[in-house]
């Protein structure tokens, strides 16, 4: 039976939103594939920006009954963990400005009191940090190749550096190559999915329009997206 696969835009703190997707792709797995073998694939991105990256590491972290899950690597989680790591000050400046104050809010830190990688080690948890550095940068299936941001152009996945493949955009959005299998992407949001002969993209802003996206894939009828809103 063939699979199918269900691959989520970036989350960046949006822990409701994530519930709201993953309680969609539940019902809407009995409704149309009951039975029929499913994986859920995040494709990266999943703190800073939003409230709740906390909450959203934890469900992430505990999986979907039923589902086998796939979690990749985002270049937020790359700035997260480059700060575990080392308290240079340029390391530091290059996450907060790229919304990484909002993580360490999540966490009970204050940006204002920056304790460094030490305090971030502890608030965040060793548990957590595993999860994050055993992130893979892609996943790859007969038909489909899963990534964050892209891929260069006409290089084998394996020779794909991993700064390529958390942000890259250009050189890999304007593209037409085919790339031998149809790549499933984030990282560039765009207002509805970005369906092209070679690619989907599918980061839909969530941390600026309140919408979180997924697509569908292994179907008939081609691929089919699923959609959660902010309700105020």
């Amino acid at each position: 039976m063939m699979r199918i696969h269900y691959a989520i835009g970036d989350v960046h703190g949006h822990d409701h939103l994530l519930e709201q997707m993953l309680a969609r792709i539940v019902s809407d797995r009995m409704e149309r594939h009951a039975g029929r073998p499913a994986t859920i694939v995040s494709l990266g991105d999943y703190v800073d920006r939003g409230p709740d990256s906390a909450g959203v590491i934890d469900r992430l972290m505990r999986g979907v009954a039923g589902f086998d899950t796939v979690c990749l690597k985002g270049n937020h989680e790359a700035m997260l963990l480059a700060c575990v790591d080392t308290d240079d000050r340029q390391v530091w400046q290059h996450w907060m400005r790229n919304g990484g104050t909002a993580t360490m809010g999540s966490f009970g830190l204050d940006p204002a009191r920056n304790g460094g990688a030490k305090a971030l080690v502890e608030a965040v948890g060793l548990e957590r940090i595993a999860f994050l550095r055993r992130l893979p940068l892609y996943h790859a299936t007969a038909d489909y190749l899963f990534v964050h941001a892209g891929i260069v152009p006409g290089r084998p996945i394996e020779e794909q550096s991993e700064r390529d493949l958390l942000w890259i955009r250009d050189r890999f959005l304007d593209s037409d190559r085919d790339h031998g299998r149809l790549v499933i992407h984030g990282h560039t949001p765009v207002a509805e999915p970005d369906i092209r002969p070679n690619r989907i993209g599918i980061d839909t802003g969530a941390f600026m329009t309140g919408r979180l996206t997924a697509v569908v894939l292994g179907e008939e009828g081609g691929p089919r997206f699923l959609s959660v809103r902010e309700t105020s």
